[in-house]
């Protein structure tokens, strides 16, 4: 590193992040600013039926103003286990339980600012049950894609998010690698 810290506040506490402002100097004796979103992480989890559709969901995202086609997933809290919060999500938002999730590795969102890390998941030998989602997510709904046509809807602009694509990038990587 080539910059020590010479003053660092907490300047926002929120509900799913806070911000820090970091002052530091460089080397050099030039000065600069870092803020940084601090969060918790989350889980990603990629539920696979038995007949090898991947189970996404459909669900409004605020800050875009639209819907998005996403693997269900979830923040985590204070020093939760991250397969904790990816089997509750995959519950909560499509009512399956999994009897086998194995985790995939891990993601950096938006390493330029924020520290938010990723845990990636996937879920096989599902047994379908009732969800239990939260008040934002009442007009969620779930279906079920072949790996061809979600590979589609990646090229086309259909599935844009990262999280998501980034989970069925390691679970094709994982399972079907030449």
């Amino acid at each position: 590193m080539n910059y020590k810290v010479t003053k660092s506040e907490n300047i926002f506490n929120g509900i799913v992040f806070d911000v820090k402002l970091d002052i530091i100097e460089y080397d050099s004796g030039n000065a600069g600013r870092r803020e940084v979103i601090q969060h918790n992480g989350g889980a990603v989890i990629l539920p696979i039926t038995n007949d090898g559709k991947l189970v996404l969901i459909k669900q409004f995202r605020y800050p875009l103003q639209e819907v998005l086609v996403e693997a269900p997933a979830g923040k985590l809290e204070i020093g939760e286990d991250p397969l904790v919060c990816a089997t509750r999500e995959l519950t909560e938002e499509t009512g399956y339980t999994a009897n086998k999730v194995t985790p995939l590795g891990k993601i950096s969102t938006t390493p330029g600012f924020c520290d938010e890390i990723l845990y990636l998941y996937l879920a096989q030998d599902l047994t379908a049950g009732n969800h239990n989602r939260e008040e934002g997510e009442y007009g969620m709904e779930m279906f079920e894609y072949s790996i061809n046509a979600v590979d589609e809807m990646i090229r086309n602009g259909e599935i844009i998010d990262s999280k998501t694509i980034a989970v069925i990038y390691h679970y094709k990587s994982f399972y079907f690698s030449e």
